[in-house]
């Protein structure tokens, strides 16, 4: 009720946070990497105590059964939906057919053999390779036409599918009773937790390669953000304010939250102290001013006794 209020942490977290002075700390790249240093030897502890175990019950007898009841083709239909009316899907488009017209250029002769199988037998050879040439070419012309133009034909029939596809999603029975017999098919396939496991068995060894490597793009990538960091921290009042104000929120929230229990530790904290071990405390923070009270309350008590004695010696 006296010191774990949020107004009173605020207050402390004002005095304590300096938003300028911790840019200028972090603008010095031996903090930086002291910074990351504890950042990888935490982040390395937290993954090797996570378990493949652990990770296939979770995903096996928790996550992936939640996901099979929840209803997914209206929320894959909205998503679909939002990013086809904001055209966000158009670079993924650009980079496959990058891909498809540059496998194309760099394998002409693996594009002849898979439509020179498809020849009749009976037409000359100097025919097919007229026509697999003819065809060669106007693949790549088609490719570098839909790349170049946003309303090519290709990529507005694209368009057209993708909505009547997130319609669909979201209002046709028939395609979202099969969306979720295809989701609940691949949700309960064995093979995904497995699969799921291995994914993240890659993943955790790459991070903690990467923890590992001083020359590897966590470090790197890190740096560069500390750096950016402490630029806007040092000179930018609106970054310092913006973490005075979010740290102050997550104090708040921790005190709000937790602060009963919090108090409840340290009430029962004092009440197993006895009366020794609480003087000790006590004399250990209040230092030379209790000594002083003590000399203080030793002299006043003898002089007070001393005058005492005198009247009394005086009067018989």
């Amino acid at each position: 009720e006296n010191f774990l209020t949020e107004e009173i942490a605020r207050d402390r977290l004002a005095a304590a946070l300096d938003a300028e002075r911790l840019g200028a700390w972090l603008a010095e790249p031996a903090h930086r990497e002291r910074v990351l240093a504890e950042i990888a030897r935490g982040g390395t502890r937290a993954l090797a105590r996570v378990e493949d175990d652990d990770v296939h019950d979770f995903l096996s007898q928790l996550l992936l059964p939640r996901l099979a009841q929840e209803p997914i083709s209206p929320i894959l239909g909205s998503l679909l939906e939002g990013v086809v009316e904001g055209g966000n899907y158009t670079g993924l488009v650009d980079l496959g057919v990058d891909e498809v017209r540059q496998w194309l250029a760099d394998n002409p002769h693996l594009f002849k053999q898979v439509v020179g199988d498809k020849a009749p037998w009976w037409t000359p050879e100097w025919v097919d390779d007229k026509v697999i040439d003819w065809t060669y070419r106007q693949a790549l012309g088609w490719l570098a036409e839909m790349r170049a133009d946003a309303r090519h034909p290709a990529r507005v029939a694209l368009d057209d599918l993708l909505t009547r596809l997130a319609s669909d999603l979201q209002h046709d029975p028939d395609v979202m009773a099969n969306a979720e017999a295809l989701k609940e098919r691949l949700l309960v396939h064995p093979q995904v937790p497995t699969s799921a496991v291995a994914v993240w068995q890659s993943l955790r060894t790459s991070l903690t390669g990467a923890m590992a490597d001083r020359e590897s793009y966590f470090w790197r990538r890190g740096d560069e953000l500390l750096t950016h960091l402490a630029d806007h921290l040092a000179h930018d009042r609106e970054w310092q304010e913006r973490l005075e104000t979010h740290l102050g929120e997550v104090v708040a929230f921790f005190v709000n939250t937790y602060g009963d229990e919090l108090a409840e530790v340290i009430s029962v904290t004092v009440e197993r102290w006895d009366a020794d071990e609480a003087s000790e405390r006590i004399e250990l923070f209040v230092g030379r001013d209790l000594q002083f009270i003590r000399i203080n309350g030793t002299v006043v008590g003898a002089l007070a006794g001393l005058a005492i004695h005198s009247v009394a010696v005086l009067i018989s």
